[in-house]
């Protein structure tokens, strides 16, 4: 099999420090409505003498360069190591089925590219290309694994040259997908080169000990031996507890108890634990809202129980099965009906689908069911249970998508049904729904950053929902209006913060970002002033 014109494969192997591609603001994706941004910062020197940068002088990782041709050797051992156990049922009997078909199957037409945000906002990179890591990978298994590749090499597409620098620039592309698998929603036979990427980066995680610290040292570890992925506290999550009653009070003139370890509840509410640190308005409101319609619930104090977050989704099965574990284990010990998990993308996936295929029968969703919170807002909503005041929400807003729960859940139409009933003036981004474009925060990137990981992220993964977000308001771009883009996920928030603050959007337009229980409980008739502050305060 020939290559893909234009994809040069063995340039991941090739022996020099120089990267393979330095990213150019002029060669990127046009922005609309939007003046020349800044050129594209290069690394300092001093991280270019340590890390190996080589793939486009980004990185979330930072791998040392390694000194000795015996440490040289030793990645190169290793990754084929990690790569063997991939395609063994032994090792990865949770996604061996989709791999290998994936690996088997794919027809190189490259449909994918097309859908592919990170793609078409970078210029059309080639090492960007979807299928670009994927053939490596494929090449490489079959290679070093197939008797087929053993013996008849380049006659069956096993001919990549496998070195460190190869090694290390794989891992590196893997971390340049937002595995949003919007790729696999195109593909004519159903190819699914997201979970490629991240089958690489688990490789990565549970053979070699590499990942971005924000998903596995600051993440998973910290997550299972503190209690939270932010390091959150027993008792710091009781402090933002009263912290946020407290804003309850100040905001509606309520004083509302939030329920925490309640025994025998109908649901038990499963938060994001970032948004009691960046977005305590919005935990805040699922308790007005809840408070309201009579909603019988708890929250949990136990380690892990307080915070939904479950990186290992992004890079590790067995991080993700030991946090999985201990939210239903947690649940069952509280005797809920049910988990309902807060606005997070990942957290619902990972709880609803993810875990459901990977636990036994007695923590299965039939004996626990777990569900996202979005088609319990639509209930509620239709039930009229609460007097609700659309014009109080008078201004501009579009929904964002979350692709764990939109594209990767089916679930579509519940906050739409909510939004079209208390949005006078909602408006849909292009494309919607399910094809709706990655925030480009997705698999954890809204979090990494390490080195100058965030340069990328905002220029190229970002850019994509930056030229949608623009688009959808194109009528109302006046900067006297302020405008609200709806996010019902909290790294899919922490995109919009991104980028909102990089391309200036709210200095320049007024627009800002929010979730969406915050525009529910802004529209109860009965509130004595608005729930919503319509401001931007940058990260930064």
């Amino acid at each position: 099999m020939k290559e893909q014109k234009g994809l040069a494969f063995n340039r991941l192997a090739a022996l020099t420090d120089e990267p393979l591609l330095k990213l150019d603001t002029k060669k990127l994706m046009p922005l609309p409505y939007l003046d020349a941004e800044p050129p594209v910062k290069p690394p300092p020197e001093s991280w270019l003498e340590k890390y190996d940068l080589s793939l486009d002088w980004h990185s979330p990782v930072g791998i040392p360069k390694p000194k000795t041709d015996q440490e040289k050797a030793e990645l190169v051992r290793r990754f084929l190591s990690g790569l063997g156990k991939l395609f063994d049922p032994q090792n990865n009997w949770t996604f061996l089925k989709i791999l290998r078909l994936t690996t088997d199957y794919c027809m190189r037409c490259q449909t994918c590219s097309e859908a592919c945000h990170v793609f078409v906002a970078s210029g059309q990179q080639e090492i960007y290309r979807p299928t670009y890591r994927s053939e490596i990978l494929r090449r490489l298994y079959r290679q070093y694994f197939t008797p087929s590749g053993k013996l008849l090499k380049s006659l069956v597409g096993a001919d990549i040259e496998l070195n460190y620098k190869l090694v290390i620039r794989l891992m590196e592309a893997s971390y340049r997908c937002n595995v949003c698998r919007r790729c696999v929603q195109v593909c004519p036979v159903g190819i699914d080169n997201g979970l490629i990427a991240r089958e690489i980066r688990k490789l990565f995680s549970q053979e070699m000990g590499i990942a971005p610290k924000e998903l596995y040292a600051k993440g998973t570890r910290q997550h299972l031996k503190v209690g939270s992925s932010t390091g959150m506290s027993v008792g710091g999550f009781k402090e933002a507890i009263e912290f946020i009653e407290e804003d309850i009070g100040d905001r509606t003139g309520r004083k509302i108890k939030i329920p925490v370890d309640k025994k025998g509840a109908d649901i038990l509410l499963i938060h994001n634990a970032g948004e009691y640190l960046s977005w305590p308005e919005n935990p805040g409101a699922f308790a007005v809202l809840f408070d309201a319609a009579g909603i019988n619930y708890t929250l949990s104090s136990e380690p892990v129980g307080y915070d939904g977050v479950n990186y290992g989704l992004f890079c590790d099965d067995v991080e993700l099965a030991r946090i999985g574990l201990r939210h239903v284990q947690i649940a069952k010990k509280l005797g809920v009906r049910k988990i309902v998990v807060g606005e997070c993308g990942h957290a619902t996936k990972t709880l609803c689908v993810i875990t459901d295929r990977v636990f036994p029968g007695d923590l299965s969703m039939s004996e626990i069911p777990r569900e996202s919170c979005l088609p319990l807002f639509w209930e509620i909503v239709k039930s009229g249970v609460i007097k609700l005041d659309p014009s109080r929400n008078n201004f501009p807003t579009t929904l964002h998508d979350s692709c764990n729960i939109a594209r990767l859940m089916g679930i579509v139409m519940p906050q739409r049904n909510v939004v079209k009933a208390i949005c006078p003036q909602f408006r849909e981004m292009t494309p919607n729904g399910a094809r709706n474009y990655c925030c480009g925060g997705g698999s954890g990137f809204a979090i990494m950053n390490e080195l100058n990981f965030p340069q990328w992220r905002k220029k190229v993964s970002e850019r994509m929902k930056t030229k949608q977000i623009l688009e959808a308001f194109r009528d109302c771009l006046d900067p006297s209006q302020p405008k609200y883009v709806i996010a019902a996920c909290s790294n899919c928030k922490g995109a919009m913060r991104d980028l909102i603050g990089h391309y200036g959007l709210w200095d320049k337009y007024r627009i800002t970002y929010g979730g969406l229980v915050e525009l529910i409980v802004n529209a109860m008739a009965d509130l004595p002033k608005p729930f919503i502050e319509l401001e931007f305060i940058s990260s930064e």
